[in-house]
């Protein structure tokens, strides 16, 4: 009788953990990334025609999964939405990693606490969250930049930017860069034409 009720509570408390993990991947973003380079390149490019104009509006949105209108948007948020179709929300992500690490995150624009709706679409706080939680690759080899790779940079006039190194490229053998940098999402020759800053795999 009393094994049976100990083997009763084990299959129990099984039952148990096992919901209770399952439940917490349901909700929870994972933060170790394993993205597929060429799906993130796809779901980028399928952007194009679509976002047509830049548009950098303060905006509520909802959360988690929150965006705005599809025809819109800004340079991180051609990163956002591709990598949405790997399970993987930066707006969650960067937004419960803030609340751990604030110390980590840039003090920019003079916040006191996290915005989620706008933390995740800003440069500097993907270049920290990618920091902490991708693979730093190298910003001079140009054999190094792979599919699917993000690469952050600064303009001209210091403004950060973001895109996803293409699967095609120019006819100088430079990856192309999936962007948007004002003109809606496009597909163009522009690795090397910025201050490179950042060189990702997710």
């Amino acid at each position: 009788m009393i094994k049976r009720l100990c083997r009763l509570c084990c299959e129990l408390c099984c039952e148990l953990c096992c919901g209770l993990c399952f439940s917490l991947l349901l909700v929870s973003p994972v933060l170790a990334a394993n993205i597929d380079g060429k799906q993130l390149v796809n779901d980028a490019r399928k952007q194009i025609g679509v976002t047509l104009f830049y548009d950098s509006g303060y905006q509520r949105l909802a959360y988690p999964m929150g965006d705005i209108a599809q025809y819109k948007g800004v340079c991180t948020d051609v990163v956002i939405r591709a990598l949405r179709h790997q399970n993987q929300d930066l707006q969650q992500l960067v937004h419960e990693d803030m609340k751990k690490a604030w110390n980590k995150y840039p003090k920019i624009w003079g916040l006191k606490s996290t915005d989620r709706n706008i933390d995740h679409r800003r440069v500097p706080n993907l270049e920290a969250f990618f920091n902490r939680h991708a693979k730093v690759r190298s910003l001079t080899k140009i054999e190094d930049f792979l599919a699917g790779d993000i690469v952050t940079w600064r303009l001209p006039n210091n403004a950060p930017h973001i895109g996803i190194v293409s699967d095609k490229k120019s006819r100088s053998g430079v990856p192309l860069i999936i962007h948007n940098i004002g003109f809606g999402t496009q597909e163009e020759d522009v690795l090397l034409k910025y201050n490179m800053i950042g060189h990702y795999r997710y």
